[in-house]
């Protein structure tokens, strides 16, 4: 992966199609990525997840393009797809061969069931010790098309019917997946939903030790086809460093809520624990497609979080109230949420649209080691959608708007948005960032964070109770803003 500024999008809200996202990297947003990470553009786009739930994973959805306009894409920057291992779509082929013919169809193995986990029946014990992202028990009754009743294993929707990744079938089909993508000029993919990838009868269900094989594994099978891997867990962050340890690349999860707590309760002490702690082969992150994460700084049984609980409780109540209530009728039993540990609301919003500290907030992201991947609605420094929400009723929704082409100039008319292009110019262009970093010693408030690579340097300095900041550049170009205070060569 490039050292440089990723994108995160779909292509139907960004550009309308795949040539359209590709004109948008050669347009106004030329030179500032050096990857994109396209999110499902497989058919079909709008299933009951946001492509998430696939029918088809080797084709891509027509309404987008097909695969020569991922090919050309590909020609022009990294290119970043999902590889949705835990399930598929019950619109597949392979599950609806399976529901005509049950246990004579070539795919009944692929499809996990309650019994073949737990052959024997389940006890209530088992069944409460099972990791579930929503409320009640991951099962769906179903009567299939032969008369056949199952209860099948779903772990996020009844739509999403988990696979037996072991199974010779389960095997095949992810393997036909990343010939497919490799062969299509794809150089990245994301592990999506991983963490319940392996079930077996006596565990959570989630993060086990075979979990970790699993991946182990099948890292060695995307490598062997020149793929890189990015896993995706949201879990308490011990569990990321352990990951982290045996992956190419991890997300920085914690990092959203962190600098969140930071402005909020002016303190930078639990953001200067994590840097102390982080791993740094990672994907540094402000905001997805999915919500704003708690459960990836809070403590888990006896194991103590990065934040206390009630600071938690304090930044989840000052990001509705910073949105005006917006983020509460997105946000758990409110909406059809698949994650209940996860706040949906715009960065921006839940930063009350405070352009100074939005912005102190990406460069602190730019400035910690690893790779920064900025979300579409972020880049645009995109407002909570209700509308779409109120159409939809999916809370995720509000953080996932359909830009058009006349909503995204505008968005750069904006100085805020100009700002963030120039710390994105900033952090692919300046030499101190291919050298080492440091965190410095500095006050409670302070995060003080600084890069040297021979003559060259870069240094933020921010107050996170006051937004008071400098940021010193030496050897580089040094960029104008509207915002933010930039000196060159001077001592913050």
């Amino acid at each position: 992966m490039k050292n440089a500024v990723q994108l995160i999008c779909y292509a139907d809200r960004l550009g309308g199609t795949l040539r359209g996202l590709r004109q948008l990297l050669a347009g106004p947003f030329e030179g500032l990525f050096g990857g994109v990470h396209v999110l499902p553009f497989f058919h079909p786009i709008d299933g009951a997840d946001a492509g998430f739930d696939p029918i088809d994973h080797r084709t891509v959805d027509e309404r987008l393009g097909d695969w020569s306009d991922v090919r050309a894409l590909a020609a022009d920057v990294e290119v970043m797809a999902d590889v949705i291992v835990n399930h598929v779509s019950s619109r597949s082929p392979q599950f609806l061969d399976y529901s005509a013919h049950g246990a004579a169809s070539r795919y009944a193995g692929l499809f996990l069931t309650l019994d073949a986990v737990f052959p024997g029946g389940a006890s209530e014990r088992e069944l409460l010790a099972l990791y579930r992202p929503r409320p009640g028990l991951p099962f769906t009754p179903v009567t299939l098309a032969n008369g056949e009743r199952r209860i099948l294993w779903t772990t996020f929707t009844a739509d999403q019917v988990d696979i037996d990744v072991f199974h010779p079938e389960g095997v095949r089909y992810l393997d036909d997946i990343l010939d497919v993508l490799s062969a299509n000029g794809v150089k990245l993919i994301r592990l999506d939903a991983v963490g319940y990838a392996v079930k077996r009868a006596g565990s959570s269900c989630f993060m086990t030790e075979e979990t970790f094989g699993f991946i182990r594994a099948f890292a060695a099978r995307a490598k062997a086809r020149s793929l890189e891997m990015l896993v995706e867990i949201h879990s308490h962050h011990r569990l990321q460093i352990d990951i982290a340890r045996q992956v190419e690349w991890v997300y920085d999860f914690a990092l959203p809520p962190l600098v969140l707590q930071g402005f909020f309760d002016g303190t930078a002490q639990h953001l200067k624990t994590w840097i102390g702690i982080r791993p740094t082969n990672a994907l540094t992150v402000l905001d997805t497609h999915d919500g704003i994460g708690v459960i990836d700084v809070g403590a888990e049984g006896d194991a103590p979080g990065l934040v206390p609980p009630e600071a938690i409780d304090r930044l989840v109540r000052q990001i509705h109230a910073n949105c005006r209530g917006e983020s509460l009728r997105a946000t758990g039993a409110a909406a059809s949420n698949l994650d209940l540990y996860q706040v949906n609301c715009t960065f921006y919003d839940a930063l009350a649209r405070d352009d100074r500290r939005y912005l102190l907030s990406r460069a602190i992201q730019f400035f910690l080691p690893g790779i920064p991947q900025v979300y579409y609605v972020g880049l645009l420094a995109g407002t909570n959608d209700m509308a779409l929400l109120a159409r939809t009723g999916v809370g995720r929704d509000i953080n996932r708007h359909h830009y058009t082409r006349a909503e995204i100039d505008e968005a750069l008319s904006r100085p805020v948005v100009a700002d963030l292009l120039a710390l994105i110019r900033l952090r692919n262009d300046h030499p101190a960032f291919e050298g080492r970093f440091e965190l410095l010693p500095s006050e409670d408030e302070v995060l003080d964070l600084q890069w040297r690579n021979g003559a060259a340097s870069a240094r933020l300095r921010v107050n996170l109770r006051t937004a008071a900041h400098a940021i010193d550049l030496r050897g580089g170009a040094t960029p104008r803003f509207h915002h933010l205070e930039v000196a060159e060569g001077g001592t913050p």
